[in-house]
């Protein structure tokens, strides 16, 4: 997930070097593709719960099916969104203000990323099997790889070398493409020695409609999770414009600097929802119980460390992006809040993986729309509309607001896990 991160911070320093306007092509292709992604980590971890309770039940021949199946129904995803992104961008694009040639540059990068559409989502589907079978490895080393690729695929296609024609904003788009393609061929390889997935029949891979709704039925509440976080981003971003252009800045360098520090935490929640799903599967609900608890304590060890760490040098780090007093003073006053909000975030990511793990995602959704657009919006509006608070107090309401849906998500999951009869220690 760092290296992901890292990933995109090179396509914005290049498009940087490119102009200003590609930055802004770049920003306005944004939503579409956070909707891949989305709907892409969404409808995985559907995958990587089906196939891992059929393991666990030691249904080897169905979480083969959900594993031939899951790759192909990813990959008709990927046309939908293909065909819908290229009806729909332009509009999006126009809504948004652009128009001449910052138009065509926003076009001209989103067009080759839809196009490549079916790469990202083919990848997504291999990882999920992976991931059911306990290795996330293989996709970490397909972002490191991707990293280091980037910095050099970059300037390749941007500027051209040789038979390579400079390509300008469309080399970045290249470049990405490229590498989800290389990196298929190595997830592929990994899926294959795993002995799920195989092209001896060819119809394993075809639809099947009870199959594809169980997909459907587990993907769609974490994808619209996804989707609900771009919109409550948004909503905040425009409360946090109504300090200004500084406040604006010194939010971005904290939240940044506040992702890095909630890595680890994303990747155990990730272990925890394949662990779950096998164990939940093969009935050994004791285990399941169990890891909920110890990912729960390394998750709040982990918070722990990043609360001390952001408290001492926070300030620090944020000077290194800006020099501005003010910027600094802002991007530090979220982050000395902000950072209190990471035990809450552990136990949301916790419980989100675990209703996933248990095939239970409904209320993943439901959280969702309360955190992150009716309470955010709410609690934003009475703070610093209505009472016209400082910038601080807009973020001590947030802290309220996350922490009372992880205590609500907490004592759900738990009673959930106890209606089931999963014994609880």
């Amino acid at each position: 997930m760092f290296f992901n991160t890292m990933y995109n911070v090179v396509d914005t320093f290049y498009a940087g070097l490119i102009s200003t306007q590609a930055i802004s092509a770049l920003s306005l292709s944004f939503m579409i593709f956070f909707t891949i992604v989305g709907l892409g980590y969404g409808f995985s971890s559907a995958i990587t719960a089906l196939i891992g309770n059929a393991s666990g039940k030691s249904k080897r021949f169905l979480a083969s099916l959900y594993a031939h199946k899951g790759i192909f129904f990813m990959q008709l995803v990927a046309i939908v969104l293909t065909l819908i992104g290229f009806l729909m961008s332009p509009y999006l694009f126009m809504l948004l203000g652009a128009s001449g040639a910052y138009m065509d540059m926003a076009l001209d990068y989103i067009n080759i990323i839809l196009a490549g559409t079916i790469f990202f989502m083919t990848n997504f589907a291999l990882n999920a099997i992976l991931v059911s079978r306990g290795d996330t490895k293989s996709y970490r080393n397909t972002l490191i790889f991707g990293f280091f690729a980037n910095l050099v695929l970059n300037p390749l296609f941007i500027y051209g070398f040789l038979f390579i024609p400079a390509m300008g904003i469309k080399g970045i788009a290249l470049s990405t493409v490229l590498i989800q393609l290389i990196n298929a061929l190595y997830l592929l390889k990994k899926v294959m020695e795993t002995k799920l997935v195989h092209f001896e029949k060819i119809n394993y891979f075809f639809p099947h409609k009870k199959i594809y709704k169980e997909m459907i039925s587990q993907g769609i509440p974490s994808s619209m999770n996804m989707l609900i976080m771009s919109i409550g981003s948004l909503i905040l971003m425009y409360f946090v414009s109504l300090y200004g252009v500084k406040a604006v800045a010194g939010y971005g360098i904290g939240f940044r600097v506040e992702q890095i520090m909630l890595l680890p935490a994303l990747g155990l929640s990730s272990a925890v929802l394949s662990i779950v799903s096998n164990n939940y599967g093969a009935k050994k609900y004791n285990r399941v119980q169990e890891t909920v608890n110890k990912a729960l304590k390394y998750g709040f060890i982990i918070a722990t460390f990043g609360i001390v760490f952001l408290y001492i040098f926070g300030k620090t780090i944020v000077s290194q992006f800006d020099s501005d007093l003010e910027v600094i003073s802002y991007g530090y006053d979220y982050l000395v809040v902000e950072v209190l909000i990471f035990y809450a975030y552990v136990i949301l990511f916790i419980c989100v993986s675990t209703l996933q793990g248990i095939k239970k995602p409904k209320m993943i959704l439901y959280i969702a729309l309360y955190r992150q657009i009716i309470a955010k919006y709410a609690i934003a509006y009475v703070l610093v509309i209505w009472l016209a608070l400082e910038y601080i107090y807009l973020w001590m309401g947030v802290l309220v607001m996350i922490y009372s849906a992880a205590i609500f998500a907490y004592f759900y999951t738990m009673n959930l896990l106890n209606k089931y009869k999963l014994p609880i220690k």
